[in-house]
């Protein structure tokens, strides 16, 4: 399997390509890895250095993957913080450029705006161009619940309301949403759970909530649930699979009381996670 990987980079860390890439390798797919930016750090320190690349520089990059002959043989795009409305119109253009030569390739948005807390924290422009472009494109969405709130226009505070939210989201265009960091008034308080819908069905796995305070979880979620997605055709398994190995990560990434998380320590994670979790219709 071979995945063209679009989002930011940094030096120090784990999170977008940093978090996303390496998950995907040890589950043996080749990444086809650009970087929308290029930081020290995540920007969850308050401070970094780096630079944001722009939308041309991403087309010639995937212009010159292309004249390499090989985006029939790509399976699936995935893309997440994008930097810039350009950059996002220039992952657009690589999602057609590679349906073009493969019409089964899959693409994954994970459409990162915002958080519960934060509030937005992307630039603007691109909050809109997540609604009206990138998620319209997409066949899986992977949004948090801030997101889901945003892209959806609707609250999500119990499961009907989330799965309403859902299904006005995949009205937008995807067929799958996976959605992350769910708190509804029936999770318990010791709890977290993640939530996917495909074709008119719901989904719902709940895992012990940790006490930490990281970033990259999300972009790393997203990459596992795309490839086992992609290897399975079930929203159901993806689900089951990336959410145990998600919750494996962070459990390793708390015990040891890391900033970052342990992607490279916990990679055992990802290919045979340690603990599985029920995956409930609801």
């Amino acid at each position: 399997m071979n995945i063209l990987s679009i989002q930011s980079h940094v030096a120090y860390g784990h999170v977008g390509n940093a978090s996303a890439v390496f998950p995907m390798q040890r589950l043996g797919v080749e990444v086809w890895a650009i970087h929308t930016v290029q930081f020290s750090n995540h920007t969850g320190y308050g401070a970094w250095r780096g630079r944001v690349f722009d939308g041309p520089a991403i087309e010639d990059l995937v212009a010159g993957i292309g004249e390499r002959g090989v985006l029939a043989r790509c399976d699936g795009v995935l893309s997440g913080y994008m930097g810039s409305a350009d950059i996002g119109t220039a992952i657009v253009r690589a999602v057609a450029a590679v349906r073009a030569a493969n019409p089964n390739a899959l693409y994954a948005c994970d459409p990162v705006m915002g958080d519960t807390g934060r509030g937005i924290y992307v630039r603007p422009g691109i909050p809109e161009f997540m609604r009206t472009e990138a998620v319209p494109a997409a066949d899986i969405v992977t949004p948090n619940q801030f997101e889901l709130n945003h892209l959806s226009g609707l609250p999500t505070g119990t499961l009907s309301e989330t799965k309403a939210a859902v299904a006005a989201v995949q009205a937008l265009g995807p067929r799958v949403v996976l959605v992350t960091s769910l708190i509804t008034d029936a999770t318990p308080a010791d709890s977290i759970d993640l939530m996917a819908g495909e074709g008119g069905q719901f989904w719902l796995m709940r895992t012990p909530r940790l006490t930490l305070d990281v970033n990259g979880a999300g972009d790393a979620i997203a990459a596992l649930f795309l490839v086992h997605y992609a290897r399975t055709g079930s929203a159901a398994q993806a689900l089951g699979m990336a959410g145990a190995s998600i919750y494996g990560l962070l459990r390793r990434t708390a015990e040891a009381g890391s900033r970052e998380i342990l992607t490279v320590a916990a990679q055992d994670e990802f290919v045979a996670p340690s603990e599985t979790f029920p995956v409930e219709p609801v």
